[in-house]
């Protein structure tokens, strides 16, 4: 029984789809969590049990987690919780049915940056590490994705980028850093939570197939777009006002700047790239399939 977190979000969605493709002639049966079943597929919901409520509910996750041999994991970032709340909050009842239920292996999405100087001070991203002790300190098989930037955080940009040519971030235009594709996250779970010959605990990073800068990203967004495309740099502190605005937390605010400096001053950049640890998607490919439907819809 392979249990999924999250599965109507960018990694979920693309995971059930490849669970889907391949747990029947393995015999494994799929279990989803979801606060609102209408929003799963009817491949879904024919095929995989469906239990109802909030994977950060103790009552839920022991129901789900009752039977089941590996379980993808995801906290979602909620940014009305402070950082320890929105990842180890979140994640504690869920740590405790891990234990109860023996269940053998985890995979759960991380970030980059353990074991680097910067780890200690990286806001959301420290706080997704101490997620990971807490599950890794339940004894169960834990492989945490190590994952950098998603290719998908453009598709908040859309808009602007039409009606404006422009995108925003902080970080320094020519500052090169790695980026995934959500898919190819998808396709790295899917493939552990279907061999469980793994044991131990171990980050897995994900790295797409080479690191970009704004500035890179900007030229391949404007030449697919055929229009101009530039990147512009916010402040950390009108970042943080603009957050505020939102009515966000004010310490995940502080998180999420924490954050964004921490990968401006190179928290990504631990990992080599290897065969082992890039992954296929390349930027100019999700362009074409998603972002520029996005442009023009």
């Amino acid at each position: 029984m392979i249990v999924v977190t999250a599965p109507t979000g960018n990694i979920g969605r693309r995971l059930l789809t490849l669970l889907l493709e391949s747990v029947s002639d393995r015999g494994e049966e799929l279990r989803v969590i979801v606060r609102d079943p209408a929003r799963l597929t009817d491949a879904v919901r024919e095929r995989a049990e469906v239990i109802t409520g909030s994977h950060g509910t103790p009552e839920v996750v022991d129901r789900a987690f009752e039977g089941a041999d590996a379980v993808f994991w995801l906290a979602p970032p909620d940014a009305s919780l402070t950082p320890y709340d929105a990842y180890s909050g979140f994640t504690l009842p869920a740590a405790k049915a891990l234990a109860a239920h023996g269940v053998g292996h985890v995979v759960g999405i991380s970030a980059l940056g353990r074991g680097t100087p910067l780890a200690d001070r990286a806001g959301l991203v420290t706080a997704t590490l101490a997620m990971d002790d807490l599950i890794a300190g339940t004894g169960v098989a834990y492989r945490a994705l190590a994952c950098p930037s998603f290719f998908e955080n453009f598709l908040e940009e859309a808009d602007s980028i039409r009606e404006k040519g422009v995108f925003v971030d902080v970080v320094a235009p020519d500052r090169k850093a790695p980026l995934v594709a959500t898919a190819d996250i998808a396709a790295v779970a899917a493939r552990l939570l279907l061999d469980r010959s793994w044991t131990g605990t171990e980050s897995v990073p994900v790295l797409g197939p080479e690191d970009l800068s704004s500035n890179d990203v900007a030229r391949i967004i404007g030449e697919q777009s055929g229009r101009s495309v530039r990147y512009e740099r916010q402040s950390y502190e009108g970042l943080r006002t603009d957050l505020v605005g939102y009515g966000l937390n004010e310490a995940f605010v502080q998180g999420i700047v924490d954050m964004k400096r921490a990968k401006d001053d190179g928290l990504d950049a631990g990992v080599t790239r290897t065969p082992d640890t890039a992954s296929p998607t390349t930027f100019e490919q999700w362009c074409a399939q998603t972002l520029m439907p996005a442009l023009h819809p």
